[in-house]
């Protein structure tokens, strides 16, 4: 895989883990993730499988068109006590497309903030831990349109390079939505020309 700008780390799986301090119970849940909208389906998800836990604490790091976003909250523990430190463990290994939640069961004594701010770093740091550790490249989407007699052309190139098919509608005018690392996009742009598709766009 390229070493360039366009590579970056992050969890090929997602992960687990639990820790406890003075009878509460915090567990931990590591997702890669792609956009806003699969995060706020698993916290949702995560809310409804612990309708009794007191706080769903999480942060993530997103990345967009090769820059990191990142976003963390205490969901009702004191402020910075529990988002920023699960923040903290994924910047210190530099993970990007990653969820990590971490869900509270209050066990009748108050940690106080360094106790908080503890327990929800250990309990992403052992999520992380169980995680594999990948090295992925920024990737773009090709849709294309064509014509049935190229078919065959299109998936040697397809083949060829081992790209991903998002989708396809093979009919008389056929369709087709490829993922494309942007490494090879020159390349791929080159030869899916040269069959004159009767459509070729990059999506960003």
């Amino acid at each position: 895989m390229p070493n360039n700008a366009h590579t970056y780390q992050t969890i090929s799986s997602p992960s687990t883990s639990m820790f406890k301090d003075r009878g509460s119970k915090h567990y931990g849940y590591a997702f890669p993730v792609s956009s806003k909208e699969e995060i706020s389906a698993l916290i949702k998800e995560l809310r409804n499988k612990n309708p009794k836990a007191n706080h769903v604490c999480h942060a993530w790091v997103l990345r967009n068109n090769g820059n990191p976003f990142e976003y963390s909250t205490d969901d009702g523990e004191p402020g910075n006590s529990a988002g920023p430190p699960i923040l903290g463990q994924l910047k210190s290994l530099d993970l990007q497309n990653v969820l990590v939640a971490v869900v509270r069961y209050f066990g009748g004594t108050k940690l106080g903030v360094p106790g908080l701010i503890n327990a929800y770093k250990t309990t992403a740091k052992l999520c992380l831990e169980n995680s594999t550790v990948v090295s992925k490249e920024d990737s773009i989407q090709l849709n294309l349109r064509y014509d049935y007699s190229v078919y065959n052309e299109v998936m040697r190139i397809i083949k060829e390079h081992k790209l991903d098919i998002i989708s396809q509608d093979n009919q008389v005018s056929c369709t087709m939505l490829v993922q494309v690392p942007l490494s090879m996009k020159p390349e791929i742009d080159q030869r899916i020309k040269s069959l004159k598709c009767n459509s070729v766009e990059w999506l960003n």
